[in-house]
């Protein structure tokens, strides 16, 4: 396994919803929304390859459930992927660029704008970058939801959200709200 899981299930489960990991395709029909976490994006490919995920998650997306991609789940959720290429859902139109802001010893925790879907109102919350990618670019019917430094770092598309910080090691819980909105409204 890959990812914080307990750090993104104490925020959800703290926001009042039931979490669990899912491990087998057949989990998926259990789910309203899914979060796919950090790590390492080769490794989740590896794991998405070795236990069959890749055909039956992209449908299960496909068919509208809410997916938030955080990190390592935001580099397999975009459209393109640099340094170096490699596989993904495609499933949001970004280009992201692997550890775009350098090696383990350059992460850093700093402060960005956030604003909650269809709120103009922007807030300044924590972000902890961990060998982040970066967004280098937004297509069109991409909503820039939150920004770092003049870099696009939370992004939705339709029913799919990333977030190139880790919101679960975060102080705060706005990012993992407004996915809960839009798991809520999906139902």
């Amino acid at each position: 396994m890959q990812g914080d899981f307990a750090a993104h299930a104490a925020t959800m489960e703290g926001l009042g919803v039931e979490v669990r990991p899912i491990r087998k395709v057949s989990q998926l029909a259990e789910l309203d929304g899914l979060v796919i976490p950090g790590g390492e994006s080769t490794t989740l490919i590896k794991l998405l390859d070795a236990f069959d995920f890749w055909d039956p998650l992209q449908v299960w997306i496909d068919a509208g459930h809410p997916v938030l991609g955080t990190c390592a789940g935001a580099i397999l959720l975009a459209r393109e992927v640099l340094n170096p290429s490699q596989k993904s859902f495609g499933l949001i139109d970004i280009t992201v660029e692997r550890n775009s802001y350098g090696r383990q010893a350059d992460s850093f925790e700093g402060s960005g704008t956030f604003r909650l879907d269809g709120d103009q109102d922007e807030n300044e919350i924590e972000m902890v970058f961990i060998r982040a990618p970066r967004i280098t670019r937004v297509g069109d019917g991409v909503e820039t939801l939150g920004v770092c430094r003049g870099d696009t770092v939370v992004a939705r598309q339709g029913n799919v959200m990333v977030c190139t910080f880790h919101p679960e090691l975060s102080a705060g819980s706005a990012v993992h709200e407004l996915f809960l909105r839009m798991v809520f409204a999906a139902r």
